[in-house]
């Protein structure tokens, strides 16, 4: 007899563990973007923190244990979940993959985080149209650099170094070009240009956003280096080259190769190598 009830015991007992398995996935399927930042940041004794401005608020891991670095190097989010589909933007465009924060957190430089606008905070003034066709504006410039001068204030340092992912990349260019204390940019699959970049993926040109080779000037100057995945498709590796011609005589600008790596994978190792690596070239100052 206690043999014939061991059974359904026994299999009840699975059941109630495979379906409290099953309820665990399903939540953590469910998490939501924001929280998953924030668990990322706990992991790694990060703190997020939501930075006033306006008209956005912006998401930022600070700096762990960081006291009044000479340069304080940042990471800039790329583009996020800008579109559900191929003509209907997202309703958030929180990044999905936390590739970014995840360099961030890895990095021992003195570093933040930052996240762009309406990625993991949403405000009043947020519209499609910031993380679609308007994503690389002067508002959006303006909010990033408010967040830059925030930091700045809070941690002391004199300088940045601004890392920018994908479409972060412009907007690390845009922000070296209108401030005075960026002293070097490396950009991770970067969309240097985006306007060379709609024309070469046949798109129609993002109206209302600025592009750094419209600053070419005062970039040819920046200290500078790029990061391309020879399998990226979402931003081919030429456009880095469109992007050198168009500043005519860049003083200080290595573009680096990365074959095996595509938009969104094999960076995580290669930033490893090429994040603290110096230039060869005479007189950067890498």
């Amino acid at each position: 007899m206690s043999h014939y009830l061991s059974g359904p015991r026994l299999w009840a007992g699975f059941f109630r563990i495979l379906m409290a398995l099953l309820a665990g996935a399903l939540l953590a399927g469910c998490q939501s973007p924001r929280e998953a930042l924030q668990q990322l940041a706990d992991a790694h004794g990060r703190q997020l923190e939501i930075l006033s401005g306006q008209p956005f608020p912006l998401a930022v891991l600070a700096p762990q244990g960081t006291t009044n670095p000479a340069r304080l190097r940042v990471y800039l989010e790329g583009d996020g979940h800008a579109w559900a589909t191929a003509t209907q933007p997202s309703l958030d465009p929180s990044p999905h993959n936390l590739l970014v924060a995840r360099l961030a957190v890895d990095d021992p430089t003195p570093n933040a985080y930052l996240a762009r606008p309406c990625q993991f905070v949403m405000a009043p003034a947020c519209q499609p149209t910031h993380w679609t066709h308007r994503r690389f504006s002067q508002e959006v410039i303006t909010s990033l650099s408010q967040a830059l001068d925030q930091l700045k204030q809070r941690h002391g340092n004199r300088e940045f170094e601004l890392v920018g992912y994908s479409g972060g990349a412009a907007l690390a260019l845009l922000l070296a070009a209108q401030r005075d204390d960026v002293s070097l940019v490396q950009t991770i699959a970067g969309n240097l240009s985006p306007r060379l970049w709609a024309q070469m993926q046949g798109l129609s040109p993002l109206s209302g956003s600025l592009d750094p080779l419209d600053y070419r000037d005062r970039l040819a100057a920046l200290p500078q280096r790029h990061l391309l995945g020879e399998q990226d498709r979402v931003v081919p590796a030429r456009l880095a080259e469109l992007y050198r011609q168009g500043l005519i005589e860049p003083s200080c600008l290595q573009i680096i190769r990365i074959p095996k790596a595509s938009h969104d994978e094999e960076w995580e190792t290669a930033w490893k190598q090429w994040s603290s690596r110096p230039s060869m070239s005479a007189g950067c100052p890498f």
